[in-house]
């Protein structure tokens, strides 16, 4: 087992550990969570022999053989499977004790030595090896070519798999998700899932935590706090402490009657209420979880887009591709006004591609692209943080696109994006990649887009920020295409998804568990490299059963989207009751104002209506799903 006994760990004049206890036991997958600088990375540091604690013990078995991934981006010319390969450490030794035996002429010596390599895996270590790299998102075409050859982020996946190729009892995976696509992602877990050895994972993938992890290490105020359970486990848990902790009890009684009056008006409902409990149920939750999100640390919302207009653009016959390369080909697309898209697709397949012709920054190889002019895009590139200026400061990049702006308002817009004070009017060189990824979504949210385009927004952003990011987006009324690996995000924010596939664009039927169905299944005659055999799958159920499965994945996607469509009918509701309580409203001069106030209540209130209706409805046919 590994065992911290009041254990401190201090990183330069800043104290990270301080007096910290925790035990992870054999073959646990934990998961170690914190804020951004509070010492996950160190703590791996300190397991790999690397630091050491500066009080207390770090303590696990000397006999443990301990695999991480490199951070090192080697160029070499050595072909990627062999380099791969190279992650079994003892088997390399072995065959340069073989190949020297076989120098020396000394048959018993190489009798030995071809044994032990049998019981090393040597003669199954090429297939597994392929299978990883094809796992990992790497072609047939590509196992042979040389490391020098690929992009620091491919040859960050050929540093994962020498980790995993590594025959260990502990394993450290520091945000091993951050250079994969959501296919690689959704295969690597299966992989952790079999893996026999103890684990440590650092990520900021909550779904990927809540697939993989069974215990939660959170450093917290330079302890070390164990919580049974996956990540979701760990935030009801963390709730309820923090009811019990913070001061914070206006804030949350304050949420506690916003979810309240949803629970009311659903009860209202006499005839439908048995249909209305799981409904009631579900915010029972985020009233467990509200204690969570109230406290902490950063929180955000986009502004109402100045201009709703319908279609924002639309592609006909479109290629789309750089010089004479075509990446997709024949697209016809149109983007209506609140619709919300999820892109999937591995990575090549031209999903940033789509993204920046939507964008405006390509233009269509063939066919054409019709942007309405009342369309204001809110772009964020996988490289946004790196067109930023290290040496100016955040209010100096919210000057150069709002140039008449007072300045006490750019500095009040930037404090409620946590860049208060002198971090508002400093320079950003010494910024976290999170906080500049902060600074970026920023920059767009002051524009007031009607048309978002997020091409991998959360990479380098925590937890916390990922969660502000989740809620604001969830409650943003503008459109929304969204490229992610990001499963929470994605399931949150989308209601439809497209994948990019084969040079084309295509609906995609079903929800994220069937994608996730989809590629496993897809792989199923390739087992998972290198680990062990999974136990024996259960018994296929019966057709009647996998429709009812099919039917709830449906009926739940749309419940979700009715109920965020109903939270902002309600919002837009509320501003209208408050505007028509105004008196002012009722004069002469507002007589304009005043019809459009009416005529757009009758409407929200006859569409609420009808949502409500609907969602009841749906309610009930999964409630008969599930008997």
């Amino acid at each position: 087992m590994i065992r911290f006994s009041q254990f401190s760990l201090r990183r330069g004049a800043k104290v990270l550990l301080e007096g910290a206890d925790a035990l992870v036991n054999p073959g646990e997958r934990v998961g170690l969570i914190g804020a951004n600088g509070s010492g996950k990375s160190s703590l791996f540091s300190v397991l790999r022999g690397e630091l050491h604690a500066d009080k207390g013990d770090a303590e696990f078995p000397a006999h443990w053989r301990v695999a991480h991934v490199v951070q090192e981006i080697p160029a070499l010319d050595r072909p990627a499977l062999e380099y791969a390969i190279d992650g079994d450490r003892t088997l390399r030794i072995l065959e340069r004790k073989l190949s020297q035996a076989a120098r020396e002429n000394d048959g018993n010596r190489i009798g030995e030595m071809h044994a032990a390599l049998g019981d090393a895996g040597a003669y199954t270590v090429r297939s597994r090896a392929e299978q990883l790299l094809i796992g990992l998102g790497f072609t047939n075409d590509e196992l042979e070519t040389p490391v020098s050859s690929f992009s620091g982020g491919w040859r960050m996946r050929l540093n994962l798999a020498r980790a995993l190729m590594c025959p260990s009892d502990l394993l450290l995976l520091d945000e091993p998700t951050n250079h994969l696509d959501l296919d690689a992602i959704l295969w690597v877990e299966e992989w952790l899932k079999r893996y026999a050895g103890t684990l440590l994972v650092v990520s900021h993938d909550r779904d990927f935590l809540d697939g993989v992890v069974n215990v939660i290490l959170h450093i917290d105020q330079k302890k070390l706090r164990r919580y049974a359970g996956n990540y979701s486990a760990f935030e009801v848990q963390r709730a309820q402490a923090v009811v019990l902790a913070a001061g914070q009890r206006d804030k949350q009684e304050r949420e506690r009657a916003h979810l309240q009056s949803f629970i009311d008006r659903f009860r209202a409902k006499a005839t439908k209420a048995r249909q209305a409990q799981s409904r009631m149920k579900m915010l029972a939750r985020m009233e467990e979880l509200a204690p969570l999100h109230v406290a902490a640390p950063f929180s955000f919302e986009f502004r109402e887009p100045l201009r709703a207009p319908n279609p924002l653009l639309v592609l006909e016959k479109a290629d789309a591709g750089y010089g004479e390369r075509t990446v997709l080909r024949g697209i016809d697309f149109s983007l209506q006004s609140e619709q919300r898209y999820g892109l999937l697709g591995i990575n090549g397949a031209g999903k940033s591609t789509l993204i920046k012709t939507i964008a405006g920054e390509l233009k269509p190889l063939r066919g054409s692209a019709i942007f309405n002019k009342g369309l204001q895009v809110g772009y964020f590139a996988q490289q946004q943080i790196e067109m930023l200026r290290d040496d100016q400061s955040p209010l100096w990049h919210l000057l150069r696109i709002a140039p008449d702006a007072r300045e006490q308002d750019l500095r009040n817009f930037l404090g409620g994006f946590d860049f208060a004070g002198d971090m508002a009017t400093g320079s950003i060189a010494h910024f976290s990649g999170g906080e500049k990824a902060r600074l970026a979504l920023a920059l767009i949210v002051w524009r007031r887009p009607n048309l978002l385009l997020l091409d991998e927004p959360t990479n380098h952003l925590d937890l916390e920020t990922r969660e502000a990011l989740t809620v604001a987006l969830a409650q943003f009324e503008g459109t929304l295409v969204l490229v992610s690996h990001d499963r929470h995000l994605l399931r949150a924010t989308t209601d439809q998804l497209l994948i990019v596939a084969d040079g084309s664009l295509r609906p995609f039927d079903g929800d994220l568990d069937d994608y996730r169905d989809w590629l496993l299944k897809s792989r199923r005659e390739k087992p998972v490299a290198a680990a062990p055999p999974a136990p024996p799958a259960p018994k296929t159920a019966p057709k009647a059963a996998a429709d009812r499965s099919g039917n709830r994945k449906v009926l739940e996607a749309r419940i979700r989207r009715l109920e965020e469509m109903i939270a902002r009918l309600s919002a837009k509701k509320t501003d209208m009751e408050a505007r028509l309580a105004d008196p002012r409203v009722y004069q002469e001069e507002s007589r304009a104002v005043l019809q459009a106030l009416l005529l757009d209540q009758a409407y929200v209130g006859r569409e609420l209506g009808q949502l409500e209706g609907e969602w009841l409805d749906r309610q009930a046919e999964l409630e008969s799903c599930a008997r």
